[in-house]
């Protein structure tokens, strides 16, 4: 048996080895915990200095595309563009700095590309499309469009979306790759536009006299050019009204004030001149017995 003076000696010496352990963990805990929180710190310094330098960088390079006067579709685009690049590029700097491989990082992306890019197919196909819309330039910051069933004004051509601002002040986005492969109906891009009426007078109306009234309200309206020459002529004869087709040319800019005030002026000179404008009739013949 042993002696219970040993035993005391292997007890002490097992807790003394206990006590080690445990203060060797605690060692292993502190420096764990000093060198995370570094990773830590330095990796809300970097994004915190990354946003800041991604800020200063997309004003960099916005008043240098204006200083050398770059299309404002193209601006809209490559500040988009820089601006999903740095922060990609800050994040994985930021993920290095926790502690992350990179190049395993990298890897890992890499191995995914094929998921991410079925996954992402339609937002890749916008980004062709936004290339191909600023290669080819159907239209341009500024134009009012009309394509995929809608209108308005272009707002932005961003690399995923074209974004529209309607007559009544709604926001619409358009994915490029569709816009890129549909039909686009540019009103901006010539300075001339042709403004077109019909003109209906009811049956009995001296022709010649509608005729000559037309041509003088036009002529007054120094808006509409005179070449090429305004065209007046006979359109239709209707079920219940006789159709005057008036065709002008205006600059593009002034074409709805002409529609809507030669509609005003048509309507105020005929009813002078007691020209009658038509409406619907339906005569019934009824037979003697």
């Amino acid at each position: 048996m042993l002696s219970p003076l040993l035993i005391a000696a292997f007890a002490a010496q097992g807790a003394e080895d206990g006590i080690s352990k445990l203060q060797l963990l605690l060692e292993q805990l502190i420096d764990w915990g000093v060198g995370a929180g570094g990773r830590i710190i330095g990796a809300v310094i970097i994004f915190v200095v990354g946003r800041f330098l991604i800020s200063f960088l997309n004003k960099m390079v916005a008043k240098l595309m204006v200083k050398r006067h770059v299309d404002r579709s193209v601006q809209s685009f490559v500040k988009s563009l820089v601006n999903i690049l740095l922060t990609i590029l800050l994040i994985i700097a930021v993920i290095g700095k926790l502690g992350v491989e990179t190049t395993s990082f990298a890897a890992l992306l890499a191995s995914a590309g094929v998921a991410v890019g079925m996954a992402l197919s339609g937002n890749l196909q916008n980004f062709a499309g936004g290339l191909i819309v600023l290669l080819f330039r159907p239209f341009k910051v500024g134009d009012w469009i009309e394509c995929q069933g809608v209108s308005g004004t272009v707002r932005e051509i961003q690399i995923f979306h074209t974004i529209l601002t309607t007559g009544d002040n709604k926001v619409i986005y358009i994915p490029n790759g569709p816009l890129s492969s549909d039909t686009v109906i540019n009103y901006s891009r010539e300075d001339t536009r042709r403004v077109d009426w019909v003109i209906g007078v009811e049956y009995g109306e001296n022709y010649d006299k509608v005729e000559s009234t037309v041509r003088r309200i036009i002529a007054e309206d120094s808006r509409i050019f005179t070449t090429p020459a305004p065209f007046v002529a006979l359109h239709a004869l209707d079920t219940s009204s006789v159709n005057i087709v008036m065709r002008v040319w205006v600059k593009s800019s002034d074409y709805w004030g002409v529609y809507f005030d030669m509609n005003k002026t048509i309507y105020a000179v005929f009813n002078k001149e007691d020209i009658a404008f038509p409406f619907p009739q339906l005569t019934v013949h009824q037979k003697k017995y």
